[in-house]
Formats: structure tokens, C-alpha cells, sequence
């Protein structure tokens, strides 16, 4: 009988030393080498970056210049506004759809118009910073 309490008491002591080594082993660098590159990213961030309290809006710091082939915010602007003026949103479709003829000009259009074309436009693209175009994103299929 005490044998088997003996036996119970080295069985437990070796599954707990077990397992405290399987503890011991494991590693947190991944965890640290990622919140090191967080606040890498952080810093060169700030060190382009300030805060526009006009526009509300974080903006490039004047003496900064841009990448090699990033487009600005304007250029960006401007091919969504091209896109725009030479397509129409079909509802019957929902899909964008070429106008025949003349683009249209965007400034004979009234706000809603705009705003609503807009959205279809970031509901169904986004832009890709590789190419530096905007591409239409896949719809699910039902």
C-alpha cells in the first residue's frame, strides 16, 4: 500500500518537472521583435508625417519628398475622377457600365451625384500601391 502512494508521489513529480520544462522553453522574441518593428514604424512615420490641425489630417512634412512611384493624394483623386466622368453605375446590373460618346463633366453634377458615385466607385475598387492603379475588387458569387 505504501509503495503505491510512493509510486503516485515520483509519477507526479515527474509529469509536474515535465511539464515546467516545456514551460521554460518557450520563446516571447517574436512577440518583441514585432513591437520593435511597431515602433520603428512609428518613428519613421513621425519623422515624414505631421498633424494638419486645419484638415485634421495627417500630412506629408514639407521637406519630405515621395517614394519613387507613390502617387499623391491628388493624382489618386484625379484618376478616380477620370473613371467617373467616362462610367456610369447601372443599377439594374450593379455594375459599372461605359458611357457612349463624350465623358460626362463632373461639374455640371449635382453633390448626391457625386457622393453616391463615389461610394459605388470605393465599394467596387481599390487601389493597388504596387501598380498604382486602381483595380476592381471580386464580387462573391452567389
Amino acid at each position: 500500500m505504501k509503495t503505491s502512494h510512493i509510486l503516485s508521489v515520483v509519477m507526479s513529480t515527474l509529469v509536474l518537472s515535465a511539464s515546467s520544462l516545456a514551460q521554460a522553453q518557450t520563446t516571447k522574441p517574436p512577440l518583441e521583435s514585432a513591437r520593435m518593428a511597431a515602433f520603428m514604424d512609428r518613428d519613421a512615420f513621425l519623422s515624414m508625417h505631421r498633424w494638419d490641425e486645419m484638415t485634421g489630417m495627417w500630412v506629408v512634412k514639407s521637406d519630405i519628398e515621395m517614394p519613387k512611384g507613390i502617387k499623391s493624394r491628388s493624382e489618386v483623386m484625379a484618376m478616380t475622377e477620370v473613371f467617373l466622368s467616362k462610367n456610369r453605375w447601372d443599377e439594374s446590373g450593379s455594375q459599372w457600365v461605359p458611357i457612349a460618346g463624350a465623358p460626362r463633366d463632373m461639374g455640371k453634377l449635382t453633390r448626391e451625384q457625386v457622393r453616391m458615385d463615389t461610394a459605388r466607385f470605393l465599394m467596387s475598387h481599390y487601389f493597388d500601391e504596387s501598380s498604382g492603379e486602381w483595380l476592381m475588387k471580386l464580387r462573391p458569387t452567389n
